[in-house]
């Protein structure tokens, strides 16, 4: 019997060797010249901080470009919207006006009150106002979807809808306000 374990023993002895030697030959090639190991703080501290700082200057560089072409857009909109104002010469020159299809640049003074009549839409272009209103909502801001009550400030650039006469807009300063429709000036 013992002549049998000697072999066995033999043998398993050089597969073993064989194994270890195997193991070691392919841990010595992880991580080589032109193929290195990458560890979890170096991805933490290097790699990803350099990612994300280029992703936020590229993001940077698009969200100016973006913001650029939205600026040219609205000025070239505004521009058309004055030009065509301009060209329709409005219907009347304060005091009340009736029915107008095109919008009409109103100028007040500081305390004057615009009342609208049903239906009638302002634009504050410059200066303060508030709604003035005897119930709520007062004003509807189409612009954002808003409802803007009783002495509430109005927003340059948005455009407002009376939906029950008279609804309107009282001068805190000197406005420039575009109205559609009818109104009285007081």
């Amino acid at each position: 019997m013992k002549k049998k374990a000697l072999p066995v023993r033999l043998i398993s002895g050089g597969l073993v060797t064989l194994a270890l030697i195997g193991v070691a030959v392919a841990a010595g090639q992880q991580g080589s010249q032109s193929d290195p190991l990458i560890t979890l703080s170096y991805l933490e501290k290097q790699v990803t901080p350099s990612i994300l700082s280029q992703v936020d200057s590229k993001v940077s560089a698009k969200q100016t470009e973006l913001e650029k072409k939205l600026a040219g857009v609205a000025e070239a909109y505004v521009k058309e919207v004055e030009d065509k104002l301009a060209s329709s010469g409005g219907t009347g020159t304060g005091g009340s006006q009736t029915g107008a299809a095109a919008y009409e640049v109103v100028t007040l003074s500081a305390g004057q009150t615009l009342t609208g009549g049903a239906a009638c839409e302002f634009l504050l272009r410059s200066g303060t106002a508030t709604c003035v209103s005897d119930s709520s909502p007062g004003l509807v801001d189409m612009t954002d979807g808003s409802t803007l009550a009783n002495g509430g400030a109005l927003k340059a650039n948005h455009l407002y809808l009376g939906t029950i006469e008279g609804r309107g807009v009282k001068a805190s300063t000197a406005v420039t306000i575009m109205v559609r429709g009818s109104y009285t000036i007081k």
